[in-house]
């Protein structure tokens, strides 16, 4: 695939609704940050925030600058938007951790609770950093977490229940495999590169994390804002076709010096 240029990939990501004016409505947004501040832990994916956000408004604040919401707080309904200029920002500082799992030929733990949307964009990313001489890592047979099997396809964790990868926020398939590599006397990852609970959970536990995340999704900002999380890149993580985040994996890869 051609590698898009900075502007090329931003015209791209307004025209696919990556980013831009996104499907996310702007209720939806307010609904979640306001479910964290509240300390609703399904919205914390994984992370222990305290009473550090307890105001709405704090997390608002956050968002718009991270992510490119409106700051408005009188702005409650319809409309909401991802800047794609500080997606591809985040794209950019994500490629310069790559790069150092690259140099260091590091163990890299790819995850993904949105199969539907990212399981290729962690895939091609994978099979980047394998042929520059990563491990990617392998995780332990047999577990389980939340009622489902957490497994591996194309190099990437996933959970599954009744044979369909689910779509899934918690942090608890993260908790397994970290877990059960402990169990097996297994290092754990240099770096995860994932979304969700599974990035909120490893950069709970002290690990270098990476990930992407939606705008009704604010623990991941928040997260690197208070530096648990390395990177976290603003984008729509289920839009309707997933091959539209081709060029965006191809800008990274690149800009990582993977390609």
């Amino acid at each position: 695939m051609p590698i898009p240029s900075r502007a090329a990939l931003v015209d791209h990501l307004v025209r696919t609704r990556i980013a831009g004016n996104v499907a996310t409505p702007r209720d939806n947004n307010l609904s979640h940050y306001r479910k964290l501040a509240n300390g609703d832990r399904h919205y914390w994916l994984g992370l222990e925030l305290g009473d550090r956000w307890t105001d709405e408004q704090d997390v608002l604040a956050v968002m718009a600058e991270r992510c490119g919401v409106s700051d408005d707080p009188e702005h409650r309904a319809g409309q909401d938007t991802i800047d794609p200029e500080l997606t591809v920002d985040g794209l950019e500082r994500l490629a310069a951790r790559l790069r150092k799992a690259a140099a260091g030929k590091q163990r890299v733990l790819f995850a993904t609770g949105h199969p539907g949307g990212l399981l290729d964009v962690h895939r091609q990313t994978a099979d980047a950093l394998r042929a520059a001489g990563c491990e990617i890592v392998r995780i332990p047979g047999g577990l389980t977490a939340d009622e489902g099997m957490v497994f591996q396809f194309a190099d990437v964790a996933m959970l599954e229940r009744a044979a369909t990868l689910w779509h899934t926020h918690s942090p608890e398939p993260m908790r397994a495999i970290l877990d059960g590599l402990e169990r097996e006397g297994r290092p754990q990852p240099d770096l995860v590169v994932a979304d969700h609970g599974w990035a909120g959970c490893a950069g709970q536990r002290g690990l270098d994390s990476v990930g992407y995340a939606d705008c009704n999704d604010p623990a991941l900002f928040i997260a690197e804002a208070e530096g648990t999380l390395e990177v976290t890149v603003p984008l729509d993580d289920h839009v309707t076709d997933p091959r539209f985040y081709d060029p965006m994996t191809a800008y990274l890869l690149n800009e990582a010096g993977l390609l």
